[in-house]
């Protein structure tokens, strides 16, 4: 890993109405709001946070599958934001996606085969198929799928090899970005640690930059290098993995972090109780979002937007505690 920056994303929002009708006053749902990180050349940052925090609605914007509304998603030095589809085509080489249900993610009516060629079909239409055959053959035994099974159909494999021949297919065009869109959730806690470490082994033989979204902190820890932790369509705390798990500040990290169970049992920690339900993104709570369930809220927080700040090197952290 290097210090280069391979994507740099810059104040992003992202909001759906909720009505389309005419003469009715609009609400939204916040879905990204003002989000802010970087991803170095070589590294894995983790996305995490509860279900409907907008982590996957940020890694379909990185990957242009919808549209932001406002910011700069700067991939390889260009602002990929609002690009066309034709020039999208550009850069779906050097960025893909690993998506978290791989019983849907692959075609049912497609032979694996056919599944992993299909973008060097688009792609490199000039390649023959002698040489793609080459590619996918090495390529899917290298994810642990032997070639006898290219003639086989995604129904024919378990969970856990169509999520290799997923990894397989994100990787065939050689790009430098995979955004893992919760990669192992649908998978058994047996084969998510195969998965987890034969992504880790790509990274190394490739050079790969992840985008590692999960809600699994377990997960996060074992394969992040950095990791952001989203509340309510926002970042509230950047930090090295050692810095997020050893010393988390912002009060809901140490919240998700407590709720984590001990491989030893001598070693006792205290969970940390949150009151109330998670807001509405539609309707968020004024000043810090967080501040209807934090048990540190102070007036400020009922009042003003937290800004993301640096605190300690590579740590930042969206708290009036630190202000």
């Amino acid at each position: 890993m290097n210090n280069e920056i391979l994507l740099n994303v810059k104040h992003v929002k992202k909001y759906f109405p909720l009505s389309k009708k005419w003469f009715v006053e609009k609400k939204y749902v916040k879905a990204v709001d003002d989000v802010s990180f970087f991803i170095k050349k070589g590294e894995t940052f983790g996305l995490v946070g509860e279900s409907g925090c907008g982590k996957s609605t940020t890694g379909r914007l990185i990957n242009g599958l919808i549209k932001a509304d406002t910011g700069e998603i700067n991939f390889q030095g260009t602002n990929v934001a609002n690009i066309s589809e034709k020039l999208w085509k550009r850069y779906r080489k050097p960025m893909q996606m690993v998506f978290q249900d791989p019983y849907a993610s692959l075609s049912p009516r497609m032979k694996v085969k056919d599944i992993l060629m299909e973008p060097l079909t688009i792609h490199y239409p000039k390649m023959s198929k002698q040489e793609k055959e080459i590619l996918v053959k090495d390529l899917l035994e290298k994810c642990g799928i032997s070639e006898f099974h290219l003639s086989k159909y995604p129904h024919e494999f378990s969970g856990g090899q169509r999520q290799r021949i997923g990894i397989a297919r994100s990787l065939i065009l050689k790009p430098e970005l995979i955004i893992a869109d919760e990669p192992v959730s649908a998978l058994d806690v047996s084969i998510q640690s195969q998965i987890l470490n034969l992504m880790k082994d790509l990274q190394e033989e490739f050079g790969l930059t992840y985008l590692f979204i999960s809600h699994d902190l377990g997960v996060v820890e074992h394969i992040s290098d950095r990791v952001g932790v989203m509340y309510l369509g926002s970042l509230v705390e950047i930090a090295t993995k050692k810095q997020i798990f050893a010393d988390p500040k912002h009060p809901y990290t140490q919240a998700l972090l407590s709720s984590i169970p001990k491989p030893d049992p001598k070693e006792k920690r205290e969970p940390i109780m949150l009151e109330g339900e998670i807001p509405s993104a539609s309707n968020p709570p004024v000043g810090c979002k967080f501040h209807t369930r934090c048990p540190l809220a102070m007036d400020i927080c009922k009042q003003k937007v937290p800004e993301l700040k640096q605190i300690e090197q590579e740590q930042q952290v969206a708290c009036h505690l630190f202000d």
